[in-house]
């Protein structure tokens, strides 16, 4: 399958399903709080989301039975929501896709709660810089790993490592599309950007190494030698200036 370009007008469609994914997660994180269970953030997002007409993307997506995925603390991704409570000093990735009239938006987001470490707090900033560092190359003249190598740049600079096995994609009617974009550095610079390429860049960050595995129920996946891991996503559209984040408020 090749890259699908869309059009401004299928941006301007695009970008409605976008604006409801990035506003359920302002609605989520209102509710993130110690003693609240990843379960009830999850009907939280599905009904914010049900409310505006949309879909939620993951649910039922390879089998996935939830509208969220919540990775608390080691958990990298794909956290599934249970009756778990949080706790005051934990982290949590909230990833969140809305389907709406034929287009995907999908962003992730990782909060503390409580009282979290200095620690903790400074890793969920370099998750979060590190993705803003890598749209610095996301324009027209440059390459897809361009985007990939800077964030990897960025993170070790930093003392942390990107995690290797999950890597962000291309997005829009499919939640996930051509290109497959890793977020480290690669020995090649990738396909040449293109006005009408729409992104989701997703660096998963780890504390310690870079190594992950995944949990008996299939989908969590944690960091191997048990230490933090923190997640920060947007859909971006390349544009003939300055790139279109498209699941920012």
């Amino acid at each position: 399958m090749s890259i699908i370009i869309k059009s401004e007008a299928e941006i301007s469609e695009m970008l409605k399903a976008c604006k409801i994914t990035a506003r359920a997660h302002e609605e989520v994180n209102k509710y993130v709080k110690v003693g609240v269970t990843t379960l009830e953030l999850d009907k939280i997002a599905e009904d914010y989301i049900r409310s505006q007409g949309a879909v939620p993307s993951f649910k039922d997506y390879n089998g996935y039975k939830n509208t969220i995925c919540a990775s608390v603390n080691e958990e990298v991704v794909h956290g599934i929501p249970s009756k778990r409570k949080l706790l005051s000093g934990d982290i949590v990735g909230i990833d969140i896709g809305a389907y709406y009239r034929g287009y995907h938006g999908d962003c992730a987001r990782t909060l503390g709660v409580g009282d979290v470490s200095d620690e903790a707090l400074t890793l969920i900033s370099v998750t979060k810089q590190s993705f803003y560092e890598s749209i610095k190359y996301a324009k027209l003249g440059n390459r897809l790993y361009d985007i990939s190598g800077r964030i990897e740049e960025y993170v070790v600079e930093n003392g942390y490592s990107v995690v290797r096995d999950f890597i962000g994609h291309g997005i829009g009617r499919d939640l996930h599309e051509k290109p497959e974009i890793p977020h480290y550095k690669m020995p090649i610079r990738g396909v040449r950007l293109m006005k009408g390429m729409t992104l989701a860049i997703e660096p998963m960050i780890n504390e310690g190494a870079y190594g992950v595995e995944v949990l008996g129920d299939g989908w969590t996946a944690v960091t191997r030698d048990r230490k933090l891991s923190a997640h920060y996503e947007n859909t971006i559209a390349i544009t003939d200036g300055e790139p279109l984040i498209m699941t920012e408020l």
